[in-house]
């Protein structure tokens, strides 16, 4: 029951968020649904899933200048998100959507937990047809 209310919490900030994009002309009205449900699927998957789920969901063109060593996905097992609550979307003026985020980070060793800010950038793919994630995966680690 808790994680079916926190997935519709989630619906419920992107459905909001996303109608600030409507004033963008360079974003189509399925391009704004499909950023809608690309990030409620990022956020769970993030939220609920693996680093290894959440993969797909990033840029290629990123991963290509940044790529993830083996190192950083298994720090990525050192710790549990408890809470991922995204702001609202900002168009860009090269067309990329921004938006901030607060995750709730528990360090599984230490059950710690602490609460990181993340920035995204939502690029479209024109060819995939489908949003990625162009800033690559949240940094859990950086300093308060």
């Amino acid at each position: 029951m808790r994680r079916t209310l926190q997935i519709l919490l989630l619906a419920l900030f992107a459905l909001s968020s996303v109608a600030a994009l409507a004033a963008d002309q360079k974003i189509t009205k399925k391009q704004r649904r499909e950023l809608e449900e690309t990030q409620v699927k990022y956020d769970s998957t993030l939220r609920w899933g693996t680093v290894e789920d959440a993969l797909p969901y990033l840029d290629p063109e990123y991963t290509k200048i940044h790529p993830l060593t083996d190192l950083e996905l298994r720090r990525f097992e050192q710790v549990k998100i408890s809470s991922y609550r995204a702001g609202d979307n900002v168009p860009m003026p090269d067309g990329r959507v921004g938006r901030n985020a607060e995750v709730r980070v528990i360090n599984n060793n230490t059950q710690a937990e602490r609460l990181v800010r993340v920035k995204e950038i939502w690029r479209w793919d024109a060819q995939g047809k489908r949003w990625l994630q162009a800033n690559g995966l949240p940094d859990l680690w950086q300093e308060s």
